[in-house]
């Protein structure tokens, strides 16, 4: 499969970083994917804590670390010259060095002159593989699962990796499969959608999901929002190519206008809804929504409750928060469809 592969495991480099909003791809790796996070590393006494052990390069490459993951993001997303000593360190002691800075590793003249030296990979995630085809459209065996958005930064990462883990809890055969950088770090694998050139998006869909066994479920992250008037691009693309035959919508509870674009009110979660299945037949005409997922935070804990409830009522859906719950209801749905997938392949 063309995606981007990392190699575990990982020291987090947290760089000179104080403040935790630079910090999430860090505290992301090390909230879902802690027994691959062996270690830290802070170039500043008072720098953020993920609560792993602290280890100098040296000590890391002792333990059996293979990458040093940049976890975080400066300002300008560049590599500040403060880093680069313990960035070249690394590269010497033959750790492959992994990050999302839009400013590229590959791209840095001392860097890539030590990995080529050390024989080591500079791993840029959000530069996607080469020879992404079109898409053919064509359906594929599997099932699939895609988060999609009322907006983006609503939980579409967290929901989907959240899925992941109740699913595989309950028995499923469930991966999931991420699109965007953080995703891709935390995973070790998959495919930088929102830097793909438009005319390959679903085919690099297709490749992130690819065909599987008919018990299979790929919990796709998603990416953007069908009724962003600057991301639905790649929302379009992300979904056709997945072909998924089940999606969750994600909100966030109390946002009422798209981020960055105050002009444009939320559409509301029914009408997401019923375009995401619009769209979504032309590649799956069976694509249906079996579940809300609620990203609560704005709510005071006693109006979480009700809040779902009512939301629940109103749209027939299991309706959720995905870092407290993932409802019975919605894994027996998927349960349902499991079955009944893989009872059509027995007979065919």
């Amino acid at each position: 499969m063309k995606v981007i592969e990392l190699t575990p495991p990982y020291l987090i480099f947290l760089g000179d970083v104080k403040d935790p909003t630079y910090a999430k791809t860090g505290a992301g790796l090390a909230q879902w994917r802690p027994e691959q996070c062996l270690g830290q590393l802070s170039l500043v006494d008072d720098g953020i804590d993920l609560g792993l052990p602290t280890l100098s390069i040296a000590e890391a490459a002792e333990q059996g670390v293979r990458s040093l993951i940049i976890g975080t993001a400066s300002i300008g997303g560049g590599i500040p010259d403060s880093w680069l000593p313990t960035l070249l360190q690394a590269v010497e002691a033959g750790l492959e060095i992994v990050a999302g800075v839009h400013s590229t590793l590959a791209s840095h003249p001392l860097l890539s002159a030590a990995a080529r030296a050390a024989g080591t990979r500079l791993v840029d995630v959000r530069v996607p593989p080469a020879g992404i085809p079109v898409a053919t459209g064509k359906k594929r065996s599997g099932l699939r699962l895609l988060t999609v958005g009322t907006d983006c930064a609503v939980g579409k990462k967290y929901t989907a990796l959240a899925l992941e883990r109740a699913m595989c809890e309950a028995g499923f055969n469930a991966r999931f499969r991420a699109s965007g950088q953080t995703g891709i770090m935390i995973t070790g694998e998959g495919m930088p959608i929102d830097s793909v050139v438009a005319d390959f998006i679903s085919g690099a869909a297709e490749l992130l999901s690819p065909a599987n066994s008919p018990d299979h479920w790929d919990v796709v992250e998603g990416q953007g929002c069908l009724t962003h008037p600057g991301y639905a691009a790649v929302s379009t693309g992300l979904l056709l190519g997945s072909q998924p035959d089940a999606f969750v919508v994600c909100h966030e509870a109390g946002r009422t206008h798209i981020s960055g674009w105050e002009d444009f009110p939320l559409a509301p979660i029914a009408e997401v809804i019923e375009r995401t299945v619009a769209v979504g037949a032309i590649t799956n005409p069976t694509i249906r929504c079996v579940g809300i997922s609620v990203n609560t935070s704005r709510l005071a804990a006693d109006e979480i409750p009700d809040y779902l409830q009512e939301l629940e009522a109103e749209l027939g859906l299991p309706c959720f928060d995905p870092l407290r719950e993932i409802p019975q209801a919605l894994l027996d749905s998927l349960q349902a469809m499991t079955v009944t997938t893989t009872a059509k392949e027995a007979t065919s």
